[in-house]
C-alpha cells in the first residue's frame, strides 16, 4: 500500500504552521524553503524524497499555508529559527536531518547553532552565512512597497511581465525551466507562492536578509555532518557556498551542474543523487 501523505496545521509560537509529511523512517529529513517560497518548492520531488525515508516539509510563517501575522516585528531570521525548533518540539522530533534552501538555509544555521543536539546532519542549499552578494536591495524594497500598497497578486503579475527582461536577474537555468514548464511555471508554482505570502513579510524579511549579523565567525561551531549544495549557475550564492564548505569542519561541497537557484527543479537527478549519498553517509545509525 502506498504511504499516505499527512497535511496539517499545528500551533507554534502563537501562529499556525502548515506542513506535510511523506514516506516513513525513524529519523525524518526536514526541508525548509526560502524567501517568497513554500513547501511547494519541493512538490515535484516528493516521490524521490519519500523514497529516501520520512520527509517533513513546513511552511515558514508568512509563507504558504502558514499564518500571515501582518506584524513586521515577527518576521526575523531569529524568529523563524525559533519557529523551526518549536515546530520540531510539537511534532515530537527529537533529532532530524535538516535541509535549508536560500533564506531557509539561514534559518537552519540559526537553529543548528542554537540547538546542535537536535540535528543529526545538515544540508545547506544555495544559501549563505551573510547577506546575499548579488541580491538588489532596491529591487526588494520596490517589491515590498508594491506588495504593501496593492497586494501580492498584482506584484506577481508585475514580476511575470518583467521576467523576460535582462534586469530581472534570472539565471539561465531558471529561464530554461520556464521554457520547459510553460505556463505551469507561473500558474502552478510561482503565482501560488506569491499569492499566499504575507505582504508585510516581503518588506520585513527582505530587510532581514540585508541587515543580518553574519554568522561566518560561528561556522566552526557546527559539528554535525554537513553537505553544502549549490547550483553551478547561481552566481549570487556560489562563493557563499565555498565559504560555508571551507569554514564548517568536515563539510562536503556538491556543485550541481546545469542548475541555478532551484537545483531540485533544474537538475533534479543530480540533486537527488547528492542527497541520497549524503543521507546514506550520515544514517549509519539513528
Amino acid at each position: 500500500m502506498a504511504e499516505q501523505a499527512i497535511r496539517r496545521r499545528i500551533a507554534v509560537n502563537g501562529i499556525e504552521m502548515a506542513y506535510e509529511e511523506h514516506g516513513s523512517g525513524v529519523r525524518p529529513f526536514v526541508l525548509v524553503h526560502g524567501f517568497t517560497g513554500s513547501r511547494r518548492d519541493f512538490a515535484p520531488r516528493i516521490a524521490e524524497l519519500a523514497a529516501l525515508g520520512r520527509i517533513v516539509l513546513p511552511d515558514l510563517r508568512g509563507h504558504g499555508e502558514s499564518t500571515n501575522t501582518g506584524a513586521a516585528d515577527g518576521y526575523t531570521l531569529d524568529q523563524l529559527g525559533l519557529d523551526l525548533l518549536a515546530f520540531l518540539d510539537v511534532l515530537g522530533i527529537a533529532r532530524c536531518d535538516l535541509l535549508g534552501h536560500s533564506m531557509g538555509g539561514m534559518v537552519a544555521l540559526r537553529a543548528v547553532l542554537a540547538r546542535p543536539e537536535r540535528f543529526a546532519s545538515l544540508v545547506l542549499m544555495n544559501t549563505s552565512a551573510r547577506a546575499p552578494a548579488d541580491l538588489s536591495r532596491d529591487g526588494v524594497e520596490l517589491a515590498a512597497r508594491v506588495a504593501r500598497e496593492v497586494g501580492m497578486a498584482p506584484l506577481a503579475t508585475i514580476l511575470r511581465a518583467r521576467a523576460s527582461s535582462p534586469e530581472a536577474g534570472r539565471t539561465e537555468a531558471d529561464r530554461r525551466l520556464e521554457a520547459a514548464w510553460g505556463d505551469r511555471y507561473w500558474e502552478e508554482w510561482r503565482f501560488p507562492n506569491y499569492h499566499a505570502m504575507d505582504p508585510v513579510a516581503v518588506g520585513a524579511l527582505g530587510a532581514a536578509l540585508f541587515d543580518q549579523i553574519p554568522l561566518a565567525a560561528r561556522l566552526g561551531e557546527i559539528r554535525c555532518p554537513t553537505l553544502v549544495l549549490v547550483g553551478s549557475g547561481d552566481t549570487g550564492f556560489r562563493s557563499a557556498a565555498d565559504e560555508l564548505a571551507q569554514a564548517i569542519p568536515g563539510a562536503r561541497l556538491a556543485v550541481i551542474p546545469d542548475a541555478g537557484h532551484q537545483p531540485q527543479l533544474e537538475n533534479p537527478a543530480a540533486w537527488i543523487a547528492a542527497l541520497r549519498e549524503h543521507l546514506a553517509r550520515v544514517r549509519g545509525s539513528v
